[in-house]
């Protein structure tokens, strides 16, 4: 074991597919010198395995009180820019979900109304009166829906425009001031906000490797790597041209293969991701694999990246070639660098 592996403990969490992992694994980050006009950071990252599998993680980050959170389903209480006072809005405020609803707008035969999503979760029975609610369109109040003009749900957040009633849904699907779920993988966390909160969140809360510059050189370390099915090791936050970038390493099944994955996303919107491009390269005795692409928002899962191939595929057995040795033990090193595209 060479000397990359000195330094503090880190225990290795159980991934719940995989049977229990080995702890105690050691590491450190030290600086290495490069040869003379080497484009890799001076640093090398010495990544450990943090969590577990995408189907059953369910651990959740507690965020610090002074980090704001914003919730994914707003209601008619203000949140919106909606004044609770005024009693249309009321009257178009879904009883069951507290969202506006939008046609079609059911109702039982004594009036009560709700939206038509909520009506496939009450299993089409009335939760004011217990009526069967049958087909009734409660047309007079989808008309009256039609007069309206509200604001962006995300006007607190900066958005200051104001929308017919039946548009104002398909923009706030769009909306370039509605929050950013949390980036980090490996376990469900429900913390969402602008980037600025989420870096504070992701170093605070999720204490993960913050580093500046547009090169890294990173390595992915496993005692016994046949024991992980599903798997992601720690993020990496990378701060390159005053933007923020996420580096991802996870182990998964492609079909019945056992692979490994890195890949960058992008922490703000895909128009600006796409400003950008990135590569990454892992080999040994004389041979190697690069990859080169756009990172990818964070507006799309690290599932859906993964899912999706978008990334550096190494197969297990080329994996532990690269490693060297007896193929006993995973020591990948992964460089890379992102760049502006002019």
């Amino acid at each position: 074991m060479d000397n990359l592996n000195e330094g503090r403990d880190v225990a290795c969490h159980k991934s719940r597919s995989s049977g229990s992992l080995s702890s105690g694994k050691k590491y450190c980050r030290s600086g290495l010198a490069m040869a003379p006009g080497s484009s890799v950071f001076k640093e090398v990252l010495e990544s450990h395995l943090m969590s577990s599998d995408y189907e059953t993680g369910k651990a959740k980050s507690e965020a610090k009180s002074n980090i704001t959170s914003t919730k994914s389903s707003v209601g008619l209480s203000g949140k919106s820019g909606i004044s609770s006072n005024n009693g249309v809005y009321e009257l178009l405020g879904c009883p069951v979900c507290k969202n506006l609803m939008y046609p079609p707008i059911h109702q039982c035969p004594n009036g009560h109304t709700l939206c038509s999503h909520c009506k496939v979760e009450v299993h089409n029975i009335c939760p004011s009166c217990h009526h069967d609610l049958g087909n009734i369109r409660c047309l007079a109040l989808e008309k009256v829906a039609e007069s309206l003009e509200l604001p962006c749900r995300y006007q607190s957040l900066g958005c200051h425009d104001i929308f017919p009633y039946y548009t104002k849904l398909k923009h706030e699907q769009n909306c370039g001031f509605r929050p950013y779920n949390c980036p980090y993988a490996g376990s469900e966390c429900s913390v969402m906000g602008d980037i600025p909160t989420l870096v504070a969140h992701l170093k605070d809360d999720h204490k993960v490797d913050m580093h500046d510059g547009c090169t890294f050189n990173h390595r992915y370390v496993k005692a016994n790597p046949h024991e992980v099915e599903n798997a992601t090791w720690m993020l990496t936050v990378f701060n390159s041209f005053g933007r923020h970038f996420c580096l991802h390493f996870e182990a998964f099944q492609l079909g019945s293969a056992p692979v490994y994955m890195a890949f960058l996303r992008f922490m703000g919107d895909d128009n600006e991701a796409k400003k950008f491009s990135y590569s990454l390269e892992v080999g040994a005795n004389g041979r190697k694999l690069i990859w080169q692409g756009i990172p990818r928002s964070i507006r799309d899962s690290h599932r859906k990246v993964r899912d999706s191939q978008d990334g550096l595929i190494i197969q297990r057995n080329l994996a532990l070639y690269f490693s060297g040795g007896e193929r006993q033990e995973l020591k990948l090193r992964i460089t890379g660098r992102i760049w502006r595209e002019e």
